[in-house]
Parts: structure tokens; sequence; C-alpha cells
């Protein structure tokens, strides 16, 4: 008789152990802000479009982009700097399509089955920026981010302050709104 008393005794702090436990996962699930859990992750992610721009390996928000075309055909604007090609019609709109690669570096920018025109706007107005190539669409976390001077040392200073470090290379963050305080970009006409 004994023996079943403790047997029961037994089974009674084994079942309130287990009662206590799952109690304990409740109250840690009720106290889980789940708003919350989604707002840190949003914070820490960093939503990009990553291309190619000549050498130079580059990302940019993805709340920068209205859209990333194949390289449209355009007509030549008389007068304009040769890096400002001329306007393109976007599902009806004109753009103008100003090669990116040609305004920095001053080389023209060769165009290939990979090459993309990215969409954006600036200052307001929608503009075409013609790029090497688009890989696609990156997640990245903020924790990756870092500041690196060395991009002042290329023709992308002032552009890219910042860069990603992943384990295939490092994606400089390209901040087209920066373009909108170049001068030089925002006046395309040519003075001869």
């Amino acid at each position: 008789m004994q023996g079943d008393q403790q047997q029961h005794h037994q089974a009674d702090a084994g079942s309130r152990r287990l009662l206590d436990k799952l109690h304990d996962y409740e109250q840690r699930s009720l106290s889980h802000d789940v708003g919350e859990a989604a707002r840190q992750q949003q914070i820490s992610n960093w939503d990009g479009v990553v291309f190619r721009l000549g050498d130079h390996y580059l990302t940019c928000r993805i709340d920068q982009i209205d859209e990333i075309i194949a390289f449209p055909p355009y007509t030549q604007i008389p007068g304009a700097k040769e890096w400002l090609l001329g306007l393109a019609n976007v599902r009806g709109n004109l753009v103008p399509v100003s090669d990116l690669g040609w305004f920095l570096f001053g080389s023209r920018t060769p165009v290939t089955a990979r090459t993309r025109l990215i969409v954006s706007r600036i200052q307001g107005r929608m503009a075409g920026l013609v790029v090497d190539e688009v890989f696609g669409q990156r997640h990245f976390h903020t924790d990756d981010l870092v500041a690196e001077p060395g991009w002042d040392e290329t023709p992308l200073t002032g552009l890219v302050a910042d860069q990603f470090k992943t384990s295939e290379r490092e994606w400089g963050v390209l901040n087209l709104g920066q373009l909108q305080d170049d001068p030089e970009f925002m006046d395309g006409a040519r003075r001869d």
C-alpha cells in the first residue's frame, strides 16, 4: 500500500511540474509582442537592389527605385551633354536616360543584353539611369553596414559612403538622392 501511495505522490509531483512548465510557456507566449518582433526584424533588415556599374558593385534602397527595365530605345536630345543619352517612352512617360557610368567615369557604358535602366525619381521627376547589369533584390542586415571612406578615392565620392560586407563581396550603398545635389548632373545642357 505504501508503494502505491509513493507512486501516486510521484505522479502528482510530475504532473505539477508539467503543469508549471506549461503555465510558464503560456505566460512567456502571452508576454511576447508579435508586432514588436516584426518591427525589430524590419529595423534590422535593409532591402536593396544590387547592380554593377563599371567595376563597382553597388546597392540602393529598394524604395528609391520605381522599376528596372531592359535598355530601351530612346530619342536623342539636341544640345544635351553626351552622358544624357535622350528621352525614352517608359509606359507612356517620357524619361530622361542618363548613362551613369559615362557621367561618373567618363566612358560610355557598353550596351549588352545585361544592360538595364533603373528608373528612379530625382527631384520628384522620373529619371532613368543606365547600369551595366542588375542582379536583383537583396536583403541585407543592418549589422553588416559599415562606413567605408575608401569610396572617397573613386568617382563615386559623395554618392557612396557606406557598404554592406557579405561573404561574396562588398556592396557600396549608392544614395541616388545625392545626384540631385550635384549641379553637374542636374544640368544636362551642353555649353559650347
